[in-house]
């Protein structure tokens, strides 16, 4: 069993059976017909993935590993704020008729800020760090930035990475507000476990822990009976993760520059309505 099934259907379960409905209040999200979407949910899940002993991917459905690979450079790597420098729609609903998100995500890690060392934005930050100061307790990236909250199109979900060096292993914390658990754990999950490893490969380090911590994880009423379904099925063995190992260079990496070998899964034939 992928270990990344295994977090997910407990979290999943764990929801269902003592979370929180919120229909008895007035909640911002709306499905496409208008009606407001309401959520069960649990506060303060934590998830610990060893990247040593394997890759965090679901297989109880298909993961679109290159798709997630491909929205995570375009914030690291590209940080881009306009849905043209992407290569799937998933951001197209808050997107203006210009292709903008606003002040969001790509946006506030290419902000450059003034450190003695020099002009660095938070991710040209981070590599220089994990070289030169790898003990430093410092090393993190924010993008809930609140004097900029008024233009963006959606206030960032998972907003923060604190990268902690211990010996040469790089470890993370992916600090998210909110996780619509259905549409977008698994995602994230596989996403952030890949930037550790390519951060960890760039900077002559080895990936070790990324943990996971949700502040409001929850399940969308819609997404119920699709949950039931999914968590009922029994999981594959977890693929390997392959990286050209010939990139040293952050901004060198595309999002074929990992693969998952081995990988199985089950499909999921409905299609997921998604609130916004």
């Amino acid at each position: 069993m992928s270990y990344a099934d295994e977090r997910f259907i407990q979290n999943c379960k764990d929801i269902l059976a003592h979370g929180t409905w919120d229909t008895d209040q007035a909640v911002r999200p709306r499905w496409d017909d208008g009606a407001s979407a309401h959520t069960i949910k649990l506060f303060g899940v934590v998830n610990r993935y060893d990247l040593k002993k394997e890759f965090p991917v679901q297989t109880i459905r298909k993961m679109a590993f290159k798709s997630s690979l491909d929205e995570l450079l375009w914030i690291w790597q590209k940080k881009s704020n306009n849905i043209h420098d992407l290569n799937s729609h998933i951001w197209d609903a808050w997107a203006d008729e210009n292709g903008s998100i606003g002040k969001a995500y790509g946006y506030q890690l290419g902000v450059k800020h003034v450190y003695p060392e020099g002009e660095f934005d938070q991710v040209d930050r981070v590599l220089y760090d994990l070289k030169h100061n790898p003990a430093s307790r410092r090393i993190m990236t924010n993008l809930y930035n609140h004097h900029d909250l008024h233009e963006m199109a959606l206030y960032p979900c998972a907003y923060s990475m604190t990268f902690n060096v211990t010996g040469k292993t790089l470890n993370a914390i992916l600090n998210q507000r909110s996780q619509d658990m259905l549409t977008a754990n698994g995602w994230n999950v596989m996403q952030y476990a890949a930037l550790v490893h390519m951060l960890a490969r760039v900077s002559g380090l080895e990936a070790g822990e990324l943990v996971h911590v949700i502040a409001d994880a929850h399940i969308y009423d819609r997404h119920v009976p699709i949950v039931e379904e999914i968590i009922a099925r029994k999981p594959y063995d977890a693929p390997k993760l392959w990286m050209d190992t010939e990139v040293d260079d952050f901004y060198a990496f595309t999002r074929d520059s990992l693969k998952l070998e081995g990988y199985q899964s089950h499909p999921l034939d409905v299609k997921i309505p998604v609130a916004v």
